[in-house]
């Protein structure tokens, strides 16, 4: 075979043909991946804004076999006084009524997805007591930090902050 610039041009052409072809299906594959890890992050979004609806809801009306399949083993529930509680300190508490929520308020809410784990902002607004019929409210920001286990999200860290 003789090579001339005619089967050299030819060459050329097919060598970027298929360069582009590759590149544009790359592209394309890069972009599905894409497309079904923000699918993944809009439903682990969905799946911890509900685990922090059901803690809520379970702090309002203490419910402690929902308190501990909600929580991490290792929780570490940071108070804005400075207070610092593992899980079974803070179940105990909600539980043993030693403190009783009146009402609790979330807003501004914000979740951030990172792999297995997610970070959960949002202003908190609690009327709370002891029971005696006196009521404290609180205006807090707070801090969480959740993490996936098996299937299932749970609190692994909380610090509520003076906002």
């Amino acid at each position: 075979m003789t090579i001339n610039r005619r089967n050299l041009a030819i060459t050329a052409m097919l060598a970027s043909a298929v360069a582009a072809f590759a590149e544009a299906d790359a592209s394309a594959q890069n972009k599905d991946s894409k497309d079904k890890d923000k699918d993944k992050d809009k439903e682990a979004v969905a799946a911890v804004s509900d685990a922090v609806i059901e803690l809520t809801k379970a702090m309002l009306a203490p419910d402690k076999a929902k308190l501990e399949s909600l929580i991490a083993d290792q929780l570490s529930y940071g108070h804005s006084s400075g207070l610092v509680q593992d899980k079974a300190a803070f179940i105990d508490t909600i539980v043993g009524k030693k403190t009783v929520y009146k009402s609790i308020e979330l807003s501004k809410q914000t979740i951030a997805i990172s792999g297995n784990d997610a970070i959960v902002r949002h202003a908190w607004m609690s009327e709370s007591g002891s029971g005696d019929g006196n009521w404290t409210v609180s205006k807090l920001g707070v801090l969480q930090v959740w993490q996936k286990q098996g299937s299932s999200w749970k609190l692994l860290a909380r610090q509520g902050y003076k906002a």
